[in-house]
């Protein structure tokens, strides 16, 4: 109990001793006045009067004695606030005092790192100054030499000058002829160094458009290349075995020749085991054929009319799946709109070789990387696909019409419909027309990258062997050269010189005048390098 509620107890006990007070005088004056109360009662009221006073008394007491426990108490915790406020004050001067320490530590150590630099700064200073001085003497040095210098370059040209007048007495030659020969000497020194930087320029164009060609051609047979097929005119037919070519002959040749007449193709029964072989120019009647009798030997069923019969079939299978063909071959592009009747065309290409290249293959391989050239030079990529891609369709009836297969595609494609630059393109990709248009470079560029990438084609060994003998010829007309080696498969020519004829100048200019020779003279894909290799050998015996 606190000090307030002690109060107010010992104010409500003394007023109640107050009205008991009041009450009995009230009843004192009660019996007084009716003279005749009864003197028990009034005994009887003083004595719960004193009573009372005595239990107010008591509490009084009690809340006087409370009230002292109470402020006891307060004071104690007082006491105890004030000792811990004591202690914090303390242990807040202490953090304080360490604190002032750290900071008068760190001034301190700021104080030495200033004090450090600055006499850093001072000894740069004193550097600098010597250096400034050790450079005025330089300079001093270097304004004496250049004095020097010129004095010596007057002196020389006195001596240059003297030199030319014994030596024009001395030669016997005038000023005018001298002069002749100076600039002859200097026109021949011209063109050497004419020579010299027209190759580091050729070499550094070279080297730069190399990387760029290297990076699309890279990309091309990573991506793009083609697996490798024979170019041939026959297919081969495995039977299920030799009785089998009896039936197929049929009684006194009657099979075979209602096949061959129905097919045009031609059936070769010879001596290899289980097989025989079907030859015909035509790539796609050839495979119509092989789908015949493949069919026809399952069957077992052979004679005139059934073939006649699943000659109908295979033909229709064969014209759906060139047409199937045709339409992933735009779908692989990217090209969603072109004439039916084309799209068969492109189909048949399907079964074509050049060089033992897939030529619809080799469309599709083109139009990819024309569009990639499209895309380097900011053009349409779908038109540069579409050219590239429809730049052999002549080689599809090749068989069937005379003339190139450029000047045939251009005709087939004014026939259905497509723009002039498209047919522009497509004559002009082997020069029958002059080239006109961005997109006929780049389906010509695009042309002869896919047919002359490493591994795409092939060619008989007949015309590899002449190719080869022909380079050797050529390179070993030229004077100076000793030996000459056709490597890589053609593709790269080693000329061996005679150190002493040809020089490194001389080295160069053969090397561009046997590339010219060749391009002129030989048909190749791809590109031939023509490297001249002169090398000087020095041999002594020590006896």
């Amino acid at each position: 109990m606190d000090t307030g509620t002690a109060t107010l107890v010992v104010g409500l006990l003394i007023v109640a001793l107050l009205v008991v007070a009041l009450v009995s005088m009230f009843v004192k004056m009660r019996g007084m006045g009716a003279a005749g109360g009864s003197s028990e009662v009034l005994d009887q009221v003083e004595a719960d009067s004193a009573r009372l006073r005595a239990a107010a008394q008591n509490d009084a007491d009690e809340a006087r004695a409370q009230a002292r426990r109470d402020v006891e108490e307060l004071k104690s915790q007082a006491q105890a606030d004030i000792e811990e406020m004591r202690a914090r004050a303390l242990s807040d001067a202490e953090e304080a005092r360490q604190r002032s320490d750290q900071v008068g530590a760190d001034l301190r150590d700021q104080r030495t790192d200033l004090e450090r630099r600055e006499q850093r700064l001072v000894e740069r200073e004193q550097r600098l100054d010597t250096e400034t001085r050790s450079l005025e003497e330089r300079a001093h040095e270097l304004d004496e030499k250049a004095a020097a210098l010129e004095a010596r370059s007057t002196e020389l040209e006195e001596l240059e000058t003297q030199r030319r007048e014994v030596l024009e007495r001395t030669a016997e030659l005038t000023a005018e002829q001298a002069k002749a020969e100076l600039v002859s000497s200097v026109e021949e020194q011209a063109k050497r160094e004419a020579a010299l930087l027209v190759r580091d320029i050729e070499r550094d164009a070279n080297e730069n458009g190399q990387a760029r060609a290297r990076e699309i051609i890279t990309l091309a047979i990573q991506r793009l290349a083609s697996e490798q097929t024979a170019e041939s005119v026959v297919s081969v037919l495995h039977l299920p075995g030799d009785e089998m070519k009896g039936r197929i002959i049929g009684r006194e040749g009657r099979n075979i020749r209602a096949f061959e007449q129905v097919t045009g193709v031609n059936v070769i029964i010879d001596d290899t085991p289980e097989a025989v072989l079907l030859s015909c120019f035509d790539p796609v009647r050839r495979e119509i054929a092989r789908l015949t009798l493949e069919e026809l030997v399952l069957d077992g069923r052979i004679h005139p009319h059934r073939i006649e019969e699943q000659y109908e079939k295979s033909k229709a299978e064969v014209e759906g799946l060139c047409v199937r063909a045709g339409e992933d071959a735009l779908v692989e592009v990217g090209i969603t709109e072109m004439h039916p009747d084309l799209v068969a065309l492109l189909g048949r290409l399907r079964y074509r070789t050049s060089y033992g290249q897939n030529v619809l293959k080799h469309l599709i391989e083109s139009a990819h990387l024309a569009g990639m050239m499209a895309g380097e030079l900011g053009m349409d990529i779908k038109q540069a696909k579409r050219c590239a891609l429809l730049h052999d369709i002549g080689k599809a009836l090749t068989h069937e019409v005379d003339g190139s297969h450029a000047l045939i595609g251009a005709e087939i494609a004014r026939r259905y419909g497509e723009n002039d630059d498209v047919i522009h393109a497509i004559e002009a990709h082997h020069n029958e027309v002059e080239l006109r248009t961005v997109e006929a470079v780049l389906t010509q560029a695009a042309d002869a990258i896919s047919g002359g990438r490493p591994g795409a084609r092939r060619e008989s060994l007949e015309a590899y062997v002449k190719r080869l003998e022909r380079l050797e010829e050529i390179s070993m007309s030229h004077d100076g050269v000793e030996k000459v080696f056709a490597m890589q498969a053609g593709r790269e020519v080693r000329v061996m010189v005679l150190p002493d004829v040809v020089d490194d100048i001389q080295a160069q200019v053969l090397a561009r005048d046997i590339a010219k020779q060749v391009e002129e003279e030989l048909s190749y894909p791809g590109q031939i390098r023509i490297t001249v290799v002169r090398e000087s050998r020095s041999t002594e015996f020590a006896r």
